[in-house]
């Protein structure tokens, strides 16, 4: 990187600081504190910042928004109304919302999230992971869930799902969030949100990823994501019913070399989601891509960079109009609420 290149900051608010937040790159913690924090935020901005800064990249961490440099924030910290000024590069980390309105780059999630202005770098691993023992050998008994009770498939939520696994002879569990980093007596994991064909193009391959890196086999639902991961047949097995999911962890258990298989493919397959990978894709994107970038912010005309901020601003009326037309359809009267009312709520997160 050049000697002269611009500051480079990740903003988190004041308001969604926490105490207990580990300084620690690789340190695990769960935090939820709805409109607070989220550990969503902390790992995509405060975790971010740890590695980038462990590997020598100079880059600060902010609870202040900065008047001038490159600046990185998640969605939900934003300033709905922040505009850029003609110093100032805003990086959206859009996770699962909609985009800033004036942001002039996004990071996103999903590979299938990406378009002009928007780049794709995956998601971290879980912090802190810790692998199936290898003591287990081939012992398959453990079936889990990890992730929010409420975006598992309602079918495998029903007493009736635990009673067929039961009748496979394996157990299952959902794993509560203070212990998402711990899989060392898990053999397989069970990730479906719906068995319905949607494809979640915001949400990123994090369960793909940490079953690799955890060493275990992984059924999954038909998301973008995992599938845009994909490259054999050994990288997960994908289910779209209850039916495949039963079929699938009858393979599993039956099939102790196809486990075997699955398991090396995934630590191949882990090498390319390490800490120092991610970190190699974070420093490039700033260099070849954030870099560049505010350098032709900087030097644009005045009227381009009003053009600029009247056309993102068109963009984001329109789709408040396209929402209030479809929430009316939705609900067979029109919604009661000032345009003020409508730009300055926090942003919500997409369908789960």
């Amino acid at each position: 990187m050049k000697s002269n290149f611009p500051p480079i900051y990740f903003f988190y608010p004041k308001k969604a600081w926490h105490k207990d937040m580990p300084m620690v790159a690789d340190q695990y913690w769960y935090y939820n504190v709805p409109g607070q924090v989220t550990f969503g935020m902390y790992a995509s901005i405060i975790q971010t910042y740890l590695y980038l800064k462990d590997a020598g990249f100079p880059c600060e961490l902010v609870t202040e928004m900065p008047t001038e440099g490159i600046v990185v924030a998640h969605r939900r910290s934003f300033p709905f109304h922040q505009q850029p000024n003609s110093k100032l590069l805003m990086i959206c980390y859009k996770a699962n919302y909609d985009p800033h309105p004036y942001a002039q780059l996004h990071v996103v999630l999903n590979p299938n999230d990406v378009r002009a202005g928007y780049h794709f770098i995956p998601h971290w691993r879980q912090t802190g992971l810790i692998p199936r023992d290898p003591e287990r050998g081939d012992r398959f008994e453990n079936i889990a869930y990890f992730g929010l009770r409420g975006n598992l498939a309602p079918e495998l939520r029903d007493e009736q799902w635990e009673k067929i696994v039961q009748s496979l002879g394996l157990s299952w569990r959902v794993v509560e969030p203070e212990q998402w980093n711990d899989y060392r007596d898990v053999d397989a994991i069970v990730a479906v949100r719906h068995f319905e064909n949607q494809d979640f193009t915001y949400k990123p391959a994090l369960k793909l990823y940490n079953a690799w890196h955890a060493g275990i086999p992984a059924i999954l639902g038909r998301e973008t994501s995992f599938q845009a991961e994909r490259k054999s047949d050994l990288d997960y097995l994908e289910v779209t019913s209850l039916e495949q999911t039963i079929a699938s962890l009858k393979r599993l258990r039956d099939d102790a070399a196809l486990r075997r298989a699955m398991v090396a493919n995934g630590h191949v397959r882990a090498q390319a989601t390490t800490p120092a990978q991610l970190t190699s894709e974070w420093k490039t994107f700033f260099q070849e891509v954030a870099i560049p970038v505010y350098e032709q912010w900087c030097a644009a005309s005045p009227f381009k960079r009003r053009s600029f901020l009247f056309e993102h601003y068109i963009k984001m009326r329109w789709r408040e109009l396209v929402e209030r037309v479809t929430q009316t359809d939705a609900l067979g009267r029109k919604r009661q609420s000032s345009d003020e009312d409508v730009v300055s709520k926090m942003p919500q997160p997409l369908t789960p």
